[in-house]
């Protein structure tokens, strides 16, 4: 065997591993592909909108809604100090209790904005 068709040979050889590798490669990138879609799609299951309305009573009152996931939320004057809109993923709507007042003379914030807990 000559020495162009030894090379020839060679080369030849790398090109099928090299087009083997691509091919396993494109194999595991689809099946990712698929238990990624199918992870999405029973999440999807459990997951749900949430939109609440001007007016609503979260623990402060919604004022509007800013964007599609944000709302502008009342504050009293003593937490002026911290920004008062919030991503819905932040707000929990308030289910009214009594026995569940807290005013926010108690809740001392801090320049830093950082307070210290108190046992109950």
């Amino acid at each position: 065997m000559g020495r162009k068709s030894l090379f020839a040979l060679r080369m030849m050889n790398t090109w099928l591993t090299l087009s083997e590798n691509k091919n396993k490669v494109r194999l595991i990138r689809d099946c990712l592909k698929v238990a990624s879609d199918r992870r999405k799609s029973y999440a999807d299951l459990k997951r749900k909108d949430i939109e609440y309305s001007v007016g609503d009573y979260l623990f402060f009152k919604i004022l509007k809604c800013v964007g599609s996931v944000a709302y502008q939320l009342q504050q009293p004057l003593e937490l002026d100090c911290i920004h008062d809109v919030f991503h819905v993923l932040m707000l929990r709507r308030y289910q009214s209790d009594p026995s569940h007042v807290v005013s926010a003379e108690e809740i001392e914030i801090r320049p830093n904005l950082t307070f210290e807990e108190e046992l109950v």
